[in-house]
């Protein structure tokens, strides 16, 4: 019969206190890594005195040592030969390969598959999954000199990563190959699980480190399943699920020993309180043991404080635009269940939206993951993105304030919980609009923490202790930091948030929040700030309703034209060519047309007729003939205009094209014999090259003034404006301010009916201010 106890002898005594000595362990830290709940066995071990057997052997295996060379001869007599340890004349790598045959279906089963919120079934993990990138440079830790912050030029500013923080990325798994021991840490929904399961897959189904075992350990679930033992072990908890499968505890270590194993332990963020430190130590005295493994540990940034030995600190960095082209095309196949050139065709399709300078916004959302997935699935049924774009946000802060976590059954620490969500969102809504306003995107930690403070002293029960308040900002903006990601650490203490698409919705709730006819005032100051199109934009949509915004716009709009004579002029002149056209169109629409066709062929604006047909699309597909032939002449005199004589022997044939237009002159005799008259004087296009040339040195601009003089007399269009440069910016500034007061106008769904028609018929008219009493019917 067996002895459950050994004893080690002299020897065995003396070879175990040397190993014990190089370890420089305590004797209370070996029974700690060992799983005993006293010190007692360790002392009894090295006094020769007979222990447990299993306890006998896990300390000669954690010393390295061979039991059979420690216990006393007697015991290993009594063993059977079946009950020998094998661990030594086991080949590792056919070891490997039985651990690795046991375990494969779970980690098929606990890593194959992504559970997408707001989507019933689970997906393939090989069907959407997406390699990551990763930053070698941390970039909460790089320095940055606070006089570079204001280097930003806040109307041109990056939305697509947040300003011009830029490092060397490479390819998860190269990092993974690179370095053996990595600490992970990324924002929320940046990809941290997804990663590491993908990890645990790829070696499992040989494609990466096939000679290794994967192991994938949700630290969470570790925690909870180990909560209430005097003694917490890595090794122990992971030997519990193999020994269901005949798995000796000696092999396991013995994997672990050559460094045969991938350890994947997820979300050490997710670990809080007393939990945290047990898991910390845990892991810490396993890889004391097994210090030739492979492991990587994710965590949120922010969340991670104490540093593990040896280990290269990475970040996730957000998708790049191939990479959000990739996630797209594989969800719309996955996901959506369409076919194979359903899926990439609406992919296609998703990409060229979402890239338009009007989606821009979108795009930013979706270098995060989860906000990816999100704006994925609101696109599939619409085929667009919503016209209500703060729905969307809404959506996207829902899942990163209250669902994210929700979903995974995890509660965080009470420094932040204790505010409720309504005082969150009210308080991001704060800092937003102080900072947005100041024009600060990128903040020192000591000045993001005064707002934070700012707010919380007008809180009930808060201290009004200003050294309480100072540390109580600093922890509240960590928790921000961890537990939702909306205030991130761009450089080392210099936060921002982290979509400055959320900056502008919290800003607007902000105003909306306080909307009175002051606040909407200071609003209307920044209408001619670019970086202020959006808050203008989402407060329309927020506000119930947005008449009184939607007028004061329209009132600052004529004011920028109405001391300007020159301006005046013009727009005069807009309105009364648009009275002459015969066909049915909306009003406005004719005026935008006519307002960027009489521009020189220079402006930015010339002929851009996105606006016109946004207020009516018939003139897209039916234009009349008035607006075709006053389209067809300026463009026979923008044709004239960029000739040169060394161009011209190329380009006379498309000038007399531009004049062939005798399909629209069929009620104007005159007009045409004039045409006609002025295609006659052109030289005939089989001249040489260099008589061409001479033609148009010599007649070419006074040619060109005839065509112009033709049109003025005949058709009321084709002059000259001259205006300053103040002016041409201020006409700029007026165009940009309708086009904004027509967004806003379709992006409200509050909006008094009779307000919504006087507005849309006065753009572009001079003193139009619309009333707020239009009972009368009184448009302008």
């Amino acid at each position: 019969m067996v002895k459950r106890s050994l004893q080690a002898t002299d020897e065995g005594i003396r070879k175990a206190k040397q190993a014990f000595k190089r370890k420089g362990w305590t004797q209370e830290y070996l029974a700690t890594v060992v799983g005993l709940e006293t010190r007692q066995p360790i002392w009894k071990f090295f006094t020769g005195k007979p222990i447990d057997r299993q306890a006998f052997n896990e300390i000669c295996f954690i010393l390295e040592l061979d039991p059979s060379e420690i216990s006393q001869k007697s015991a290993i007599d009594e063993l059977k030969p079946l009950d020998k340890p094998t661990y030594n004349t086991l080949d590792i790598d056919i070891l490997v390969k039985k651990l690795r045959a046991a375990h494969y279906d779970k980690i098929q089963a606990q890593c194959g598959t992504l559970h997408l919120l707001d989507i019933a079934q689970p997906i393939g993990l090989n069907d959407l999954y997406v390699d990551v990138n990763i930053l070698e440079e941390m970039t909460s830790k790089r320095w940055v000199e606070t006089t570079d912050l204001r280097k930003f030029d806040t109307n041109e500013f990056d939305r697509f990563g947040l300003g011009k923080v830029r490092q060397k990325r490479v390819w998860g798994i190269e990092a993974f190959v690179q370095y053996s021991k990595l600490m992970v840490l990324g924002k929320p929904g940046s990809g941290k699980t997804t990663f590491l399961q993908s990890i645990a897959i790829s070696c499992n189904q040989g494609f990466f480190q096939p000679d290794c075992l994967p192991i994938f350990i949700s630290l969470k679930n570790f925690a909870e399943d180990t909560r209430g033992r005097k003694q917490i072990s890595l090794l122990s908890y992971i030997y519990e699920y193999f020994c269901n499968f005949g798995v000796i505890e000696e092999e396991l270590i013995k994997v672990f020993s050559h460094g045969k194993a991938l350890i994947l332990l997820d979300g050490l963020d997710e670990v809080i309180g007393e939990d945290c430190d047990e898991v910390i130590k845990s892991i810490r005295y396993f890889l004391d043991i097994f210090y030739k493994i492979r492991i990587i540990i994710t965590c949120r940034i922010a969340a991670q404080n104490y540093k593990f030995h040896g280990f290269t600190e990475v970040e996730i960095a957000d998708f790049t635009k191939t990479q959000i082209a990739a996630f797209a095309n594989k969800w719309f196949l996955a996901v959506a269940k369409n076919s194979h050139m359903e899926a990439k065709a609406l992919a296609n399709k998703f990409m060229q939206k979402i890239e338009l300078a009007e989606n821009l916004q979108f795009l930013e959302l979706a270098s995060t993951p989860i906000l990816l997935n999100l704006t994925c699935l609101l696109f599939q049924f619409l085929e667009d993105f919503p016209a209500a774009r703060s729905e969307l946000y809404r959506k996207g802060l829902e899942l990163l304030l209250v669902r994210w976590d929700e979903a995974r059954g995890i509660k965080r620490d009470q420094v932040y919980r204790d505010l409720s969500l309504l005082h969150k969102i009210k308080l991001l809504s704060y800092v937003a609009a102080i900072t947005f306003t100041q024009g600060d995107y990128l903040l020192p930690e000591t000045k993001m923490r005064q707002h934070i403070a700012d707010y919380l002293r007008y809180l009930p029960e808060v201290t009004t202790d200003v050294d309480a308040l100072e540390l109580e900002s600093g922890a509240v903006l960590k928790a921000i930091e961890v537990q939702h990601g909306l205030l991130i650490e761009r450089a080392r203490g210099i936060y921002s948030f982290s979509h400055l698409t959320f900056q502008e919705y919290f800003t607007a709730r902000e105003i909306v929040a306080n909307a009175n006819i002051k606040t909407l005032q200071e609003l209307i100051t920044h209408l001619d700030e670019k970086r202020w199109r959006e808050v203008f934009l989402l407060s329309a949509e927020i506000l119930q309703p947005a008449d009184d915004l939607l007028q004061l716009i329209k009132q600052q709009i004529d004011a920028l034209v109405t001391t300007n004579a020159n301006l005046q002029n013009f727009l005069n002149w807009v309105w009364q060519k648009s009275c002459l056209v015969g066909k049915s169109y909306h009003p406005s629409s004719v005026r935008a047309f006519y307002f960027t066709i009489s521009l020189p062929p220079e402006h930015p604006l010339a002929n851009d007729q996105k606006l016109a047909i946004s207020l009516d699309h018939q003139i897209a597909v039916n234009l009349g003939v008035d607006l075709a032939l006053d389209l067809a002449l300026t463009h026979a005199l923008t044709v004239s205009l960029g000739m040169t004589a060394d161009i011209f022997f190329q380009r006379v044939s498309a000038l007399i094209l531009a004049l062939d237009l005798d399909h629209l002159l069929h009620e104007q005799s005159s007009l045409q014999k004039s045409l006609q008259d002025l295609k006659d004087e052109l030289p005939f296009t089989n001249q040489s090259r260099e008589g061409l040339k001479i033609w148009w040195q010599t007649h070419g601009e006074t040619w060109t003034e005839k065509l112009r003089t033709l049109m003025i007399s005949d058709r009321q269009i084709g002059h000259i404006w001259y205006f300053t440069p103040e002016e041409w910016s201020c006409l700029q500034q007026y165009w940009d301010a309708n086009q904004l007061l027509l967004d806003c106008l379709k992006g409200a769904s509050n909006v008094t009916p009779n307000l919504r028609q006087a507005i849309e018929n006065s753009l572009f008219l001079v003193n139009s201010s619309v009333k707020i009493g239009l009972e009368t019917g009184d448009n302008y």
